[in-house]
Parts: C-alpha cells; structure tokens; sequence
C-alpha cells in the first residue's frame, strides 16, 4: 500500500482562515445585539416599573413580564388589563394595541405631570426608516417620566403688596 500524500492548497487555507474570520466576526455581532437588545430590555422595564411605583400602581413588578407589561400600561392607562390579548389578532389585533397603548401612556404621562404628546414618541416608531430614531426618542422619554422630577409650572401669581397709605390727618 502506497502512502497518501496530502497536498494543501495555499488558496484554500487562505479561503478557510478568512470564512473562520468572518464568522467569527458574526458570531460576535450576533452576541453583541443580543446584549443590546437585554440592556433595552432591562432599561424599558425597570423605567416602566418605577413609572407604576410613581403611580401607586399595586403590583409594578409586572413590568418585567412580556405580555403583562402591556396589560399594565392599559391598566394604568384606565383601560381594562384583558384588552392586551388583542396581540393575539394580527395587524388589526396589534395596531389597536398601538393606538390604545398610546392613549393610556398619554394619560399617563399627563398624570406623572408631563405633556400627553409625548405618548406620540411610541406610536410614531411605526413610520418607516424614521421608526429607529423615534424609538430612540421613546426610551428617552420614558427615562424621564421615570427618574426625573417635573418642572413646577410657572403659575402667574403676582404677590399683592399691601401698601398701607399714610394718612395724614388735618386738625
């Protein structure tokens, strides 16, 4: 029996080493989103759990629950909790939750002393190609509703000043 004689091809170590590379580099940018996307996870919940505390809402650790979550919005929001399972209904089913979730974070949001308008930042991240930017937008205001105290509205009271008149009495 003759020996095998085993030949390597420079280009296709070349070709091996760089597919290795590659995926190396996307094994860690898959890795990399999915620590991204748990820090926005963590973030959205722990701001909608302390805007529930702020609200004397009675089990705010709901925030952490996927599908609960939203029942608690509604909830908060003045809505019944069981409007939630409208996810269950495609496109009509989740584009009433958008709109019902966007009334009942402007009512929240007006109740924390904040405009309404701002419940706008969520269902805006619909729009197409301006949706990331939006939504960018609604972690931050969900931030401030959260940890951050709102500015007292400037009241237009004027002081009255009592100016007693001297009065001079002429004998």
């Amino acid at each position: 029996m003759a020996a095998q004689e085993i030949v390597i091809d420079s280009t296709s170590l070349a070709q091996g080493a760089a597919g290795g590379v590659l995926a190396s580099v996307g094994i860690f940018l898959i890795a990399l989103l999915g620590l991204f996307l748990i820090g926005l996870y963590v973030y959205h919940a722990l701001a909608w759990q302390r805007i529930a505390k702020n609200q004397k809402y009675k089990y705010p650790w709901l925030a952490w629950i996927p599908f609960a979550n939203v029942a608690m919005i509604f909830q908060l929001g003045g809505f019944h909790w069981a409007l939630a399972f409208l996810f269950l209904i495609p496109i009509l089913g989740w584009l009433a939750i958008m709109v019902l979730a966007t009334i009942s974070m402007w009512r929240i949001f007006e109740r924390s002393k904040y405009p309404g308008w701002l419940s706008l930042s969520y269902a805006l991240t619909i729009i197409p190609y301006l949706g990331f930017f939006i939504g960018v937008a609604y972690f931050v205001v969900i931030g401030i509703v959260a940890w951050e105290k709102p500015q007292k509205q400037q009241k237009a009271t004027t002081k009255k000043k009592t100016t007693k008149k001297k009065t001079t009495r002429k004998k």
